[in-house]
């Protein structure tokens, strides 16, 4: 069995001074890939600011015989995702793989959830996978070659207490990844999400502590690190991982209920099982296809 190797690709890993971004980046880098690893050195909740935890990965990356530089700006801010590519560029002369990782948490019940604490958490996982993809793009388009990876989360996907700014962030990168991933085909750029579950800094306080071992962050890279490789030809998709399992997740359609005539309140109320069933379901890889039964109606 041949082993996959990334030589000649050049990864930009955000988040990567500690838990998941720093395993993502080590496993690249020794598998041939030059790594940009970018930190912006504060603590979970975003706070403070420190070029140590970057420059220790890379120190580390070194060591083992690979190729790294560190980048400590901050991915929330135009000017920081500029200077991340930009770092890749000046070092390597280009950019193939984007994996954004990068996150905080200020989690909150939301009945005392201030603007500050959601603004601050979209403005990291969202707004900055956002820009850093933005400042990547343009060289993913030209050279024809792409491949990014969002970190998303199960909180995102199905909800989480506590977690009302996060959540929003994690789901909203899965809309994000699948736009990417249809604007990306004509150029070869992959994109994919990952919904990971890992013992971190961030997940310390919300998985149990006899579980550590058992969801280490070694658990999740094989997938990201799979996702970023030449031959991977899977874009637009979601995939849980942790613990030695990975599934695909599907947002899906169940059969619905239609009519010809304008529906009416108690139309809803008297076909509201038909409304809410669940089989057979049916998943749709664009908005164009999953208008595609309410054209049907329409037109039959």
């Amino acid at each position: 069995m041949s082993e996959l190797r990334y030589d000649g690709r050049v990864a930009v890993v955000t988040g990567a001074g500690h838990g998941l971004g720093r395993q993502h980046a080590l496993e690249l880098a020794a598998r041939g890939a030059k790594v940009v690893v970018n930190d912006l050195g504060g603590d979970r909740s975003g706070t403070g600011a420190s070029a140590g935890p970057a420059q220790e990965v890379v120190d580390e990356i070194k060591k083992n015989g690979g190729e790294a530089v560190a980048n400590p700006d901050n991915v929330a801010t135009p000017e920081g995702a500029q200077a991340i590519v930009k770092t890749a560029l000046d070092a390597f002369g280009k950019v193939d793989i984007v994996v954004n990782n990068a996150g905080i948490l200020r989690d909150r019940s939301f009945k005392n959830m201030s603007v500050e604490e959601f603004d601050s958490v979209i403005a990291v996982h969202l707004r900055g996978s956002f820009l850093v993809s933005s400042a990547a793009w343009p060289h993913l388009r030209e050279q024809g070659y792409g491949r990014i990876v969002n970190t998303s989360s199960p909180a995102g996907l199905f909800g989480n207490f506590g977690q009302a700014n996060y959540s929003t962030a994690k789901m909203g990168l899965v809309g994000f990844t699948k736009t990417l991933a249809q604007e990306g085909a004509k150029y070869n750029i992959k994109a994919n999400a990952i919904a990971p579950v890992a013992w971190t800094r961030m997940t310390e306080d919300l998985l149990p502590a006899d579980f550590a071992d058992k969801l280490g962050v070694e658990q999740v890279t094989p997938l990201v690190a799979y996702l970023v490789h030449d031959s991977n030809e899977d874009s637009g998709q979601v995939y849980t991982v942790g613990g030695g399992r990975i599934a695909k997740i599907f947002v899906a359609e169940g059969p619905g209920y239609g009519q010809k005539e304008t529906l009416s309140v108690e139309d809803v109320r008297d076909n509201w099982a038909a409304i809410g069933a669940a089989e057979p379901l049916t998943v749709f890889g664009n908005v164009g296809e999953q208008m595609g039964p309410l054209i049907q109606q329409l037109t039959s």
